[in-house]
This record gives structure tokens, sequence and C-alpha cells, in this order.
């Protein structure tokens, strides 16, 4: 009898994976809105206000003397704040700390008998009794309800940032040959440890396994110290992508190993029975069977390796460099920030493009993500 009902740990496991997505995509298109916002809402709301009117404390400054205009026996400057915005003026102040002291369309009086008015639209009129001199206009503080505005500008100004071109071209060649090198060894090994008997392979597979307990922080200065020994050897530069390139090959292997041993070690043995019957050579079973039938397992981690690559700033800074010219995108922005001080609308930007590859990478193979997690699970017929 087959029941009627969802059986409730599979309710849960869906409610689970629900839970799951949106602790993953709200933080993504909270990251994307922000990036489209427009810096001053930025600084004020959060992400999940983008489509509502915002109230904000704003400065502005009227036109400097030069532009007065004598108007029945006054001086007269006029204009406005918002540029012809469609922002709405709730109150207005000449003081720091009392920005909000007038409302719309009042005359205040700011001293040696000139007034200022504002009005809701934003626009001003200053008016002095005798000739107004210097050379920067009076300061106003108002206090404005501005609807949401979306703009591109955060990422001009992030695009439009010295070397960001060079960063990005860097990355990229640090980040695919360090996914497709792992993937090549780790292949080879994974078969043999699965499928080729030799002395030592039980302790040989407890190594690997320990190897991914070890942090990369520990490992990281002795693999420098044995890579540039090696180098002066052999008369190698220190800095090169070489040396990117193995380092990220020796911290991926050991998972890399892990993952596709796993998997290869559930694939049909009566595949590979019959192929040698046939007479297929090891080389043979690996590189027409084994190497097709692991496409989900080796497209898995290389989501994971090209990920950690691409975000990794600490190997790229040990053995790169943090020059000019070899800089990668993380190095870059690092720098960018740092130059700009604490400022979201270029924070926000910057994170979006750091992750706009990875997301692609993401989406590509992700189809063959969970099954090539499930190592193990597939069965001959």
């Amino acid at each position: 009898m087959i029941a009627s009902s969802r059986s409730p740990l599979i309710i849960l496991v869906h409610l689970s994976v629900l839970l799951l997505v949106a602790l993953w995509t709200l933080p993504t298109a909270g990251l994307l809105i922000s990036s489209l916002r427009d810096k001053d809402q930025l600084a004020v709301s959060g992400w999940w206000t983008a489509l509502s009117t915002s109230s904000q404390n704003l400065t502005g400054r009227a036109s400097a003397p030069d532009a007065q205009v004598e108007r029945d026996g006054k001086f007269v400057i006029s204009g406005n704040l918002t540029e012809g915005g469609s922002a709405k003026v709730s109150a207005f102040g000449v003081r720091p700390m009392q920005p909000a002291a007038f409302e719309p369309g009042t005359a205040a009086d700011i001293g040696d008998g000139q007034t200022l008015t504002v009005n809701e639209d934003g626009s001003y009129e200053l008016v002095s009794p005798a000739k107004m001199e210097g050379t920067r206009g009076q300061r106003i503080f108002y206090t404005a309800s501005v609807p949401p505005r979306f703009t591109l500008d955060n990422y001009r100004e992030v695009l439009s940032a010295a070397g960001i071109g060079s960063s990005f071209i860097n990355s990229l060649t640090v980040a695919i040959p360090s996914t497709i090198i792992p993937i090549l060894v780790a292949a080879f090994c994974a078969y043999a440890l699965a499928w080729m008997p030799f002395p030592g392979r039980a302790i040989l597979i407890a190594v690997i396994v320990g190897l991914l307990v070890v942090p990369l922080q520990m490992s990281l200065i002795p693999l420098l110290r044995l890579y540039n020994g090696v180098g002066a050897f052999f008369g190698v530069p220190a800095k090169t992508y070489v040396g990117i390139w193995l380092a990220h090959m020796g911290f991926g292997l050991p998972l890399a190993i892990y993952l596709l041993r796993n998997y290869m070690a559930g694939l049909p043995r009566e595949i590979m029975e019959s192929a040698r019957v046939d007479g297929a050579s090891d080389f043979d079973i690996f590189v027409k069977i084994i190497l097709p039938l692991s496409f989900p397992a080796l497209a898995s981690f290389a989501i994971f390796q090209f990920l950690w690559t691409w975000n990794d700033l600490l190997v790229a800074m040990v053995f790169l460099g943090t020059g000019n010219d070899e800089l990668v995108l993380t190095g870059r922005l690092v720098n960018l920030l740092g130059s700009r001080g604490g400022n979201w609308e270029i924070l926000t930007a910057s994170a979006f493009i750091t992750i706009v590859v990875p997301l692609i990478v993401f989406f590509s193979l992700q189809r063959y993500l969970v099954r090539g997690l499930l190592a193990g699970s597939v069965k001959g017929g």
C-alpha cells in the first residue's frame, strides 16, 4: 500500500533545503541591490528598503556671492538644493546642531539682516539688505524624502580604477590552471588507489585523509621555503605563476584525490573487467571509461577549487607578490577599498564583481555537484 501523504522526514528535508537556498540567495541578492543603489541612500538604509522612499539628512551650499542679483534694493541668491530632483524637503537649518530648525517655506533669520527660505521642492532664496561678500556660499542643512534611485556609477568607479583589468586577467591566469592541474594529477592518483592493488595502498589513503585537516597557514611557510630552495637550485625566479600553480595544486590534491577515489571506487567493476577481457590496458580503461563516468565528481571538485583559487588572497600574495603587475583581483580591490576609506558603494560593487565569475562557474556545473558529492552511489546493472 502506497502512502497518500508524504513522510514527515521528506517534508523536513525539503524545508531544510529551502532554508539553505534562502540563506544563500538573500545575501547575494542584497549585495547586488546594494551595489546598484545611490551611495547616499545606501549609507542610511538597508537594501530591503531599496524600493521605498527614504528620509535623509543632507547638506548643501548656496551659490557663491558672485551669483547674487539686485532686486528691489536687496541682494538675492537663488537656486535649488536638489538640482531639479524629485526629493521633497521637510525641514532645513543653517547650523549642524539644528539641521531641522525651520519648516519649508519659512523665512529663517540667519543674522546680519539676511533671511533664507527653502521650499519643499528644494528651491531656496537667500536675501540680504547689503551686498554679500566672500567666495563660498551659505551652508544649508536639510531633511528630505528621497525616492529610490539606482545607478551604475558604483561599477563605473570600480571598473575604471587603475589596474582592475590586469588584475582580472591575473586572477584568471591563477585560477584556471590551478583548477585544471590538480584535477589531472588527482584523477590518475584516484584511479590507482581505487582499482590498482599495490603494497601500502591503505596507508597512502590514510595519509591523504589526514592531509585534509592540515591547516593551510601551518604549511604555507615551509612550502614557500621548499619552493624557494628548489627554485634557487634550478635558477627559477621566486615570484612566478608556476609557483602559485604548484602551491594550489599541493593544497587541493588531498580533497581531489579523496573525492575522486571514493567516486571511482563505486563504479561498476563489471565494466572494467569486460574491458580487460577485450585487451584494454589500465590507461585505456582510465581514459575511455573512468574519466567519462567520473565527470560529475570532476565537476564537483572543479567548483570548489575554482572558488577557492579565485577568492584567494593569502597564497597569491605569498607566491606571486604584491607588485602592481602581479596583484590579483582580490588584492587590487582590497587596495582600492583601503584608499577610499569606508565607502559602502565601493565595497558592494567590488564584492559583486569578485563573485560574478564564480557564480557563472557554479551555475554552469551545479547539476553535477550533488551527483559528484554522493560518491559511490553508482551501481552496476
